[in-house]
């Protein structure tokens, strides 16, 4: 039986490169889909030095041209395609008042053109074959409003997860399966990047357990999401945030006797 190929955009570091390493560590042939190719090169020569378990692609996330080319390319090399994590993502901190329209466009292009775009491809070529898994990545400011990140970040990443649901109803009856995962504030380059320092005290002084959240969990995540092909859930959000977002459950419905983090 050939082994199952999975693509990951935005893998070249971070979360979406500790992904990569779960799925190829279980035996997987991964396509490590970033921009930023020298990196993802850096990173498949790691993973598979003769570059037969994995490869970089370039990948231009807000082109649905790109992910087109993308798919062609992997079944070109790989002779198929099993999973697809929308795992690209950015943003730069701005005050929500501050915010431009181009500023607004590019963190939406990247958040969540991207999933429509890579849900739409690899969406149609699962559904052609009858079965397919696609794992968004959103993020808990999606759900709670968090602006740690930017208000432009956190509107993309609540409508990751609105596309979720509409794909997963609408792929559901070709057999394939569409989930999320929300991380909370996570230990990753890109969150040093994005919000000042200040800000990120403040962020993880409000963590119940004083931390940011680790990759190394998050990782496995998408690889487990896939697992079954015959019962397995879709339209699923998994959030796992150190008790963040209970803290803010608890605050913000205070009138609510029995508050969902509190069962």
């Amino acid at each position: 039986m050939s082994k199952r190929v999975v693509m990951v955009t935005g893998a070249a570091r971070g979360l979406g490169a500790a992904i990569a390493e779960r799925f190829h560590a279980a035996g997987y042939l991964v396509a490590i889909a970033d921009i930023a190719e020298s990196q993802a090169s850096k990173l498949a020569s790691m993973l598979s030095a003769d570059g037969s378990s994995a490869c970089a692609i370039a990948l231009d996330v807000t082109s649905k041209a790109a992910f087109g080319a993308a798919r062609e390319a992997l079944l070109a090399r790989w002779g198929r395609i099993d999973v697809l994590v929308n795992n690209a993502g950015m943003s730069k901190v701005t005050p929500i008042m501050d915010i431009t329209a181009e500023q607004f466009d590019h963190v939406i292009n990247v958040n969540l053109r991207s999933v429509l775009f890579g849900c739409q491809v690899f969406g149609q070529y699962f559904a052609d074959l009858g079965i397919g898994r696609i794992v968004n990545i959103g993020s808990l400011a999606g759900q709670n409003g968090g602006s740690a990140t930017g208000a432009h970040y956190a509107a993309a990443k609540g409508g990751v997860l609105t596309l979720t649901k509409v794909f997963a109803r609408d792929l559901a009856s070709s057999g394939v399966t569409v989930n999320a995962i929300s991380p909370g504030p996570m230990d990753l380059p890109i969150v040093y990047e994005s919000v000042p320092a200040d800000k990120l005290d403040a962020v993880i002084a409000n963590i119940p357990v004083g931390r940011l959240g680790s990759p190394g969990m998050w990782q496995t995540w998408p690889y487990y999401l896939h697992l079954s092909r015959r019962i397995l859930p879709t339209a699923h959000v998994g959030i796992s945030t150190a008790g963040y977002s209970c803290a803010k459950t608890v605050r913000i419905a205070s009138c609510n006797a029995r508050p969902s983090c509190a069962k």
